[in-house]
């Protein structure tokens, strides 16, 4: 099949419903890695900790230090009570990357019973306003506090685990769906690759000549959204938010000179990369929103490696990990790791592609 004329039903794949990871491991670095070689075929299993076996000196791992925010706020309507819910998906009186905006685009359930005017009272502090609707069924909220809307939504907002994992937010949520480098809030996911990363692993990267470089993409919902047009050409891709310092794209162009390979943790940190290179491959520092939609056909300029984890059927991620690691064998490696029961999605094991 022409590498331009996959279907969105080529990316379907069987999973049964017990190797959906509900929970993380008990230790970040001890998930399993299943490492395929993109050139051979092959596939080996490894844990996470391996990855110093994998990686050069010389090279560099690009981390995205998006901080997932506390944005699934729970309440009840007001008036006549009820439940409600509103997921805050990005800031819209501000800056893209800024948490302390009192207006915001979100999700609200139920929609039918949320609209214009409308207010759901979420603690003794926080009350959010419906303003308008939006397309696509999403809303403009106001949150009225007296605190600093940043700080409202961290006292009184849920983690925002993802739906496959089908169970509320708990105490060890608010650590292990974070990585142990996240800096600056903004997502509503997860940069789920990342999380199998520890503080002594990156140590034991760096003594052994490995250099760190580090991006941002705030991770929209619009991730987990499945292709539901055949054509994957046709699906509208969302956009994120994404921030290049001048000094990790010395790092990254500065290893590349030398010689070294550039490592991608995750497909966030991949699209931020490939958004900003030039035709040579240069990274390009800067930041702005990225539509930039990787399948198979896609010419990587930037990008060596992919670390990542284990992606839904028919989505736009598992399509970006075809485009690098060649579909058949990606799809045929995805097929493996179903066979060896790893875990899979947000809280699963990890994948390396070479």
């Amino acid at each position: 099949m022409n590498a331009l004329a996959y279907p969105t039903s080529a990316f379907d794949y069987v999973l049964p419903p017990e190797l959906v990871a509900r929970y993380p491991s008990p230790q970040r670095d001890e998930s399993r890695l299943l490492v395929l070689d993109r050139a051979s075929g092959r596939v080996a299993h490894h844990r996470f900790r391996d990855l110093v076996e994998l990686v050069r000196p010389g090279d560099v791992i690009v981390l995205n230090e998006t901080r997932v925010l506390r944005a699934r706020l729970l309440g009840i309507r007001l008036p006549g009570g009820g439940h409600a819910e509103v997921l805050l998906l990005r800031p819209l009186d501000g800056e893209a990357a800024g948490s302390d905006a009192r207006e915001w685009e979100a999700m609200v359930r139920p929609g039918a019973r949320l609209r214009q005017g409308r207010r759901i009272r979420v603690g003794d502090e926080l009350l959010v306003t419906v303003l308008e609707s939006l397309p696509d069924g999403l809303r403009r909220v106001r949150l009225e506090t007296s605190l600093a809307p940043a700080d409202a939504i961290r006292r009184y907002g849920h983690m925002p685990l993802p739906p496959y994992i089908d169970r509320a937010d708990e105490a060890l949520d608010a650590e292990r769906y974070q990585t142990v480098y996240a800096r600056t809030e903004g997502s509503v996911a997860a940069p789920t690759a990342g999380l199998h990363f520890t503080p002594a692993l990156l140590e034991r990267l760096e003594a052994q000549g490995v250099r760190l470089a580090r991006i941002l993409l705030h991770v929209g919902v619009g991730t987990f959204r499945p292709v539901e047009v055949e054509d994957p050409a046709r699906h509208p891709m969302h956009e994120e938010w994404y921030q290049v310092p001048s000094c990790a794209a010395e790092c990254i162009n500065g290893a590349r000179a030398a010689g070294g390979a550039v490592w991608a943790v995750g497909t966030t940190v991949t699209r931020t990369l490939e958004s900003v290179a030039s035709e040579g491959g240069a990274i390009v520092p800067g930041s702005g929103w990225t539509r930039l939609f990787i399948r198979p056909g896609y010419r990587f300029r930037a990008v060596d490696h992919l670390l990542t984890n284990f992606h839904l059927p028919r989505s736009t991620l598992l399509m970006l990990v075809t485009a690098l690691g060649g579909y058949e064998r990606v799809m045929s490696a995805y097929r493996e790791a179903v066979a060896e029961r790893y875990r899979f999605y947000s809280y699963g094991d990890a994948m390396a592609v070479l």
